[in-house]
């Protein structure tokens, strides 16, 4: 007994032996209740959150009074439960009206982010919004439109009030079961409401003095950058600097993609790094050349204190997006260390910045820009680190170190946000570790730096060298991108993997990376396991969007019904798969036949057809005596007596319909089968067929 005994507590001997090492595991413990919160079925009630309370408040007096054994886990166990009422708490306090019905009129609002579409178009997103013929209680916090057509009466600026005419109608949700939930990610945003204009949109006031600061700034230094640098190059350049893309082509926007070099865009942990690098640099060694000032003045920590307003600066310049949000409180842990003559870059650091990003932000932890972005600062600081083991300072010659560092930093940093850049983008840059190494070091040496020294001169008007500078290094940058991205076999698609891999990863490798000891490879074993289950991900036989688009798996891989429209879900399900053919050549797939309006397949036993347009209501009792499912675009007026049909009201309510071909038979899936705050009201009272 006693035997058995001391194997129940020799874990929990190894996490009190692990003691003082520790402090990294409280964010993975706040992320462990985030996620459980965001992956509850149903909207967690009061009874939850009374429970949740219960734990913090116990495991806090088991912290502080119980066995020391047990200290750790009741940690673990408090982190979990502050995550999971951060979440909640977030979730009630941000909540803001969604749009719960199809709007078509006059809108009016303040521009407050101008971007573009997937489809390149531009979009304007607005605050202080009123809707005709809607109350305040049910107007959107935040809307975002699309301008189609010819737009030459406005040049958009932030601030401005417009006028337009839009189709306005509530953020989709995710396009399959399990799929990423944009609908959730708008209701985080307050952005209550997304649409398109084909009419003019016109100015109605200019923006009042004192407002939208920070925007009309980005806007300004963007337009400015790209009239001093046109094209592509400029456009970058704007990007990089303040964080506005829109003046960027949609081929410079996939090469960038298509060659792994998309994170040099994305205003994260490296752009902040390269930034305050040169700046600190730059005063640090500056003042000491000026030695009446050297010898009365600690210059590196003035270099810190400056370097801290820089990236404050920087951070609001960018537009705060988590990725900047994480480097920015990276910078200031680091340069707080430095005023404190500590230790600057460590695990504990990046630790800290985790565990604000959660508590303040927990919908972050879904999104990938936190997840690749902390995956691979751990890991290079965790690199580094043995490697210094290694390679003690001074082993190698010292001009040899850049190279070594350029090399292991692009492969480590690469190795590391892989998975997710996979399970979230389907898709390897096969060559993007060649196009890191030709471009990392033009974006650190050139593109930043001479961005932080134009900003400096273009008060004087002195700025046109350092942007020549900038755009040099850009060109070349978008020159690499495209040629890598043109290479045969450049992509490699991946189908996106079930529902707990990313879980089951991030676990194992955080246990490799954070635990003391031969015993961290342990976490190896649910990275294998995680990769096993990725493999055997089930994609479904069928899918069904609200808009009456079919995909059927095939021989030759999904079918499309349709070669054009529902665009996004299309090409979504089919990047899923693992699959890089585009919606025309996927609906020229062998699957379906007949007319558009009336489209038939076959899965299994299950004869279908798919009726389209506003005619389709009028055919479903012919199609009812041929098939055994009818799917239909349009709402159904009648329905003949144990018929199967699928109609525009059904879908409205389920989202995507998935079929999924089991041993027991055909089983349809729902995507909106969460009931969750951010989900449509009335969601999933829809009573779906039984297939046969």
């Amino acid at each position: 007994m006693a035997g058995r005994f001391a194997v129940i507590l020799w874990p929990l001997a190894q996490v009190q032996a692990a003691r003082g090492r520790l402090f990294p595991w409280v964010p993975v413990g706040i992320g462990l209740g985030v996620w459980v919160w965001f992956g509850l079925a149903s909207e967690p009630g009061f009874a939850a959150y009374v429970a949740a309370a219960l734990m913090a408040a116990l495991s806090s007096m088991l912290w502080a009074r119980g066995p020391d054994l047990c200290q750790a886990l009741a940690i673990l166990a408090l982190c979990a439960a502050a995550g999971f009422l951060a979440a909640g708490v977030r979730a009630h306090l941000i909540a803001s009206p969604m749009l719960d019905f199809r709007y078509y009129g006059p809108v009016q609002g303040r521009i407050v982010e101008i971007d573009k579409s997937q489809s390149d178009a531009v979009r304007l997103t607005l605050d202080r919004v009123v809707l005709d013929r809607t109350s305040p209680e049910r107007t959107p916090v935040r809307v975002r439109v699309s301008l189609h057509g010819e737009q030459r009466w406005l040049a958009p600026e932030p601030g401005q009030v417009v006028l337009m005419t839009a189709h306005l109608s509530a953020p989709e949700g995710a396009v399959e079961p399990g799929g990423f939930d944009f609908r959730r990610m708008a209701f985080f945003d307050q952005l209550g409401a997304v649409g398109y204009t084909r009419s003019p949109v016109l100015l109605w006031a200019e923006p009042v003095a004192g407002t939208q600061r920070i925007n009309r700034l980005r806007a300004w230094l963007s337009g400015a950058m790209q009239r001093a640098v046109p094209g592509d190059a400029g456009a970058f350049a704007a990007g990089v600097m303040t964080g506005d893309r829109s003046g960027l082509s949609q081929q410079a926007v996939t090469d960038l993609r298509d060659s792994s070099l998309a994170h040099l865009l994305a205003i994260s942990g490296m752009n902040m790094a390269f930034l305050v690098a040169f700046v600190f640099a730059l005063l640090r060694y500056g003042l000491a050349l000026v030695p009446a000032l050297a010898l009365r003045v600690n210059t590196k920590k003035l270099a810190a204190a400056v370097s801290f307003g820089v990236a404050l600066f920087y951070l609001m310049l960018s537009g705060s997006n988590v990725a900047t949000e994480r480097a920015f409180l990276m910078v200031c842990v680091m340069l707080g260390a430095v005023l404190l003559d500590r230790k600057a870059l460590t695990l504990r650091s990046v630790a800290l910045a985790g565990i604000i990003l959660l508590l303040w932000q927990p919908e972050a932890l879904l999104e990938p820009g936190f997840q690749m972005s902390f995956a691979a600062t751990v890991a290079l600081i965790a690199g580094f680190d043995a490697l210094a083991r290694v390679m003690p300072h001074g082993s190698a010659p010292r001009w040899v170190m850049p190279t070594v560092t350029l090399v292991l930093s692009s492969a480590i940093g690469g190795i590391a946000t892989a998975p997710y850049a996979a399970a979230h983008f389907n898709r390897f840059a096969d060559y993007g570790f060649v196009a890191n190494l030709l471009t990392v070091p033009v974006m650190g040496a050139l593109v930043m730096p001479a961005g932080a020294v134009a900003a400096l001169l273009a008060p004087f008007g002195l700025a046109a060298p350092a942007l020549w500078v900038m755009a040099q290094g850009s060109a070349w940058i978008l020159f690499v991108a495209h040629q890598v991205a043109q290479i045969d076999g450049a992509v490699t698609a991946i189908p996106a993997p079930g529902p707990h891999v990313l879980l089951l990863i991030t676990l194992g490798m955080a246990f490799v990376v954070l635990w003391p000891g031969r015993a961290r490879l342990a976490g190896f074993l649910p990275v294998a396991v995680a990769l096993a289950l990725w493999g055997q991900t089930a994609r479904p036989a069928l899918l069904i969007s609200p808009g009456a688009l079919v995909g059927l798996v095939g021989p030759e891989g999904r079918a499309l019904s349709a070669p054009k429209g529902e665009g996004f879900a299309a090409t979504s399900w089919l990047e899923n798969d693992g699959d890089l053919a585009d919606q025309g050549r996927a609906a020229a797939r062998s699957g379906f036949s007949g007319p558009d309006s009336a489209r038939r397949f076959q899965i299994g036993r299950l004869r279908g057809v798919v009726l389209r347009g506003k005619g389709g209501p009028a055919l479903v009792g012919d199609a009812c005596a041929t098939a055994d499912l009818v799917i239909l675009s349009e709402a159904a007026e009648m329905v003949p007596s144990g018929c199967r049909v699928i109609d525009a009201d059904t879908l409205k309510k389920t989202g995507t319909l998935a079929v999924y071909d089991t041993a027991d038979g055909l089983v349809l899936v729902a995507t909106y089968a969460q009931h969750r705050i951010w989900s449509a009201a009335g969601a999933w009272q829809a009573v779906l067929p039984r297939l046969p």
